[in-house]
């Protein structure tokens, strides 16, 4: 873990931090590992006293759930482990917005009703840019673990993000389809009523045209609970195409998998982030993903030791094993936990005062976490790292590098 400042100089920030300023450098990047049930350390002299209130607002009901149930697990159980440390402590304020941009808003003022210092979210990116308009009036710090569109931080100075975006998304599947040879003719389904997918066909396509990729079919839908994608795979299927690009959430990749297997199409399938979870859904047929390839920056099952450490406590503690967006969310709240460090935020920070502070910190900030290794941040909120291309094999993600 990063050295804790010494006293002196902890007193130095804080008075920096209400004149509006901090550099944000550190000895050290962190690699927050704990062990589940190890003996709490005792409190460094540097860290002031006090609960501070995190936010995580998602959908833990609803079409997304998994997404939102990581996201809060994650959370909850980084706060459990620097807790245990003694000192600066942390609650957990968790709201259910089912991915929902007007549920996700209210969830945010019962937040801050209740005491919220910073928030860590929110999950899905509509419902991220409709926050982030109200928490940017009332200057309010978001780290969004996985709400991946450039709308969510587009003209707002507190919108920070732990995922890669939707373009790096796009464009990074683009070049790795073409750099790999897995398709000559591509066909791509996209969901036009959802920022997430729009983005990153967007930038696919610009990518592809660049590229030359031979994009032969474009078919759409405007709703995840959309049950029937014969016409899209129909269309695929009379164009030629040899690999469908799938830019959207697990559950319709589900159903395309399902439908295409029961119409005997021979195609591969390419997803991003958003596909993470189709494995765990109840009663899918993982046989259906078999030879599927996806972008994610996580996998649960690397050997290191930040890893390791993590699934298996993760496991311990909520009986399945993480995907990207518990990983995201973890960083999250370590990332978070850094700034308290080295800005001396207390339990009488304001809001307000944590986000003029974390703005400046965070762009000059490196952090190696379970998600990305020296992962920076530029002035806009997006943050830089690599995506990476795993393959469905047995069941299980495996790199391709």
């Amino acid at each position: 873990m990063k050295k804790f400042v010494a006293l002196l100089l902890a007193v130095v920030m804080v008075a920096s931090l209400f004149a509006g300023c901090s550099s944000g450098e550190s000895e050290e990047t962190k690699a927050p590992v704990a062990t589940e049930g190890a003996a709490a350390a005792p409190a460094d002299e540097g860290t002031p006293a006090g609960t501070i209130k995190v936010g995580s607002i998602g959908p833990t009901t609803g079409d997304y759930a998994q997404y939102g149930k990581a996201v809060e697990n994650a959370i909850a159980m980084a706060i459990e482990e620097i807790n245990a440390k003694g000192g600066l402590q942390f609650e957990l304020l968790g709201e259910d917005d089912q991915g929902d941009p007007t549920m996700a808003v209210n969830a945010y003022n019962v937040e801050m009703q209740d005491g919220m210092q910073v928030l860590l979210g929110t999950v899905t990116s509509g419902a991220c840019a409709a926050v982030a308009d109200v928490a940017n009036e009332e200057r309010v710090f978001m780290l969004t673990p996985s709400a991946s569109s450039p709308t969510v931080n587009e003209g707002r100075d507190n919108v920070y993000q732990v995922c890669f975006t939707d373009p790096n998304q796009g464009a990074s599947a683009a070049q790795t389809i073409k750099s790999l040879g897995l398709g000559e003719k591509i066909a791509v389904i996209w969901n036009n009523a959802q920022d997430y997918s729009t983005g990153i066909y967007q930038s696919f396509m610009e990518k592809a045209e660049e590229i030359g990729l031979e994009v032969v079919a474009d078919s759409t839908f405007s709703d995840d609970s959309n049950a029937d994608f014969s016409v899209q795979l129909q269309a695929a299927a009379n164009a030629g195409a040899d690999l469908v690009f799938l830019p959207i959430y697990y559950t319709p990749v589900a159903a395309i998998m399902q439908q295409a297997g029961a119409a005997d199409y021979n195609f591969k399938f390419f997803g991003v982030d958003g596909m993470d979870g189709l494995l765990d859904i109840s009663g899918f047929d993982t046989a259906l993903a078999e030879g599927s390839y996806m972008l994610t920056p996580f996998d649960a099952n690397k050997t290191d030791d930040l890893t390791s450490s993590f699934v298996s406590s993760y496991v311990a503690k909520f009986g399945e094993t993480p995907n990207q967006f518990a990983a995201d969310a973890y960083d999250a709240m370590y990332i978070f936990y850094d700034a308290c460090q080295d800005l001396g935020f207390t339990s009488e920070t304001t809001p307000q005062e944590i986000c003029e502070a974390m703005i400046p910190w965070m762009q000059s900030y490196s952090y190696t976490g379970l998600t990305g290794e020296n992962m920076v941040w530029a002035a806009d909120g997006c943050v830089s790292k690599v995506a990476t291309a795993y393959v469905i094999e047995g069941g299980q993600y495996v790199s391709v590098d």
